[in-house]
């Protein structure tokens, strides 16, 4: 299964899709340039994605703090895609990613967010042990709730998608809702753990 997997992503069909085009209000500054053990956040999410993944394409619009923060200053090595709908969220985000994705020949994408410094490349695996030819999307669960900035979609999804947000609908639980989803129980909780104020920060570095 490890070398399955490993060929999943080394033939292009496992993009990788890093969703960074958030406001970041309750952190105070933007979380992709957030210093993690001498590096962007997003540097780190990046890297990791980078050993399943390829390519790597960050989404987030040029107007996003992300992108006039990090683009072009030897940061994060990676494909920038900054055509996503404005005031669409994270679902803009996500159709965006898909499309660019598939347009490089890729048929899945590990979607992940910014703000998620704990992750592993194990957990793309663990998610890539889920996918079946019927699943359009498979995300992480633990024992509370699900996380669909945790999975793996199929990039022909992206118009299914597309077309929720423009019901006006922004949850990214409603992208779900409109899929065939499967959930993954993953093994490690923690790879899940969102950052989102200063406390989650200090909280995860003690």
């Amino acid at each position: 299964m490890a070398d399955q997997e490993q060929n999943r992503a080394s033939d292009g069909r496992l993009a990788g899709i890093v969703l960074a085009g958030g406001r970041s209000r309750r952190m105070g500054q933007d979380k992709a340039a957030l210093d993690w053990d001498g590096e962007p956040m997003l540097a780190r999410i990046v890297r990791v994605a980078a050993q399943r993944c390829e390519p790597i394409l960050v989404v987030a619009a040029e107007s996003s703090s992300a992108y006039q923060g990090l683009f072009g200053t030897g940061g994060p090595q990676a494909q920038w895609i900054t055509d996503e709908e404005p005031g669409a969220g994270p679902l803009g985000g996500l159709v965006a990613g898909l499309r660019a994705a598939a347009a490089g020949g890729a048929e899945l994408a590990f979607v992940c967010a910014t703000d998620m410094p704990l992750i592993s490349a194990e957990l793309i695996d663990e998610l890539l042990r889920g996918v079946t030819p019927s699943a359009q999307a498979v995300i992480a669960h633990d024992s509370q709730r699900d996380h669909p900035m945790a999975g793996i979609y199929r990039t022909a999804a992206a118009e299914v998608i597309a077309g929720v947000v423009a019901t006006g609908e922004r949850r990214m639980t409603a992208a779900l809702d409109a899929l065939t989803t499967h959930r993954v129980a993953v093994s490690e909780p923690d790879w899940l753990v969102n950052v989102n104020a200063p406390e989650d920060l200090h909280r995860l570095r003690v």
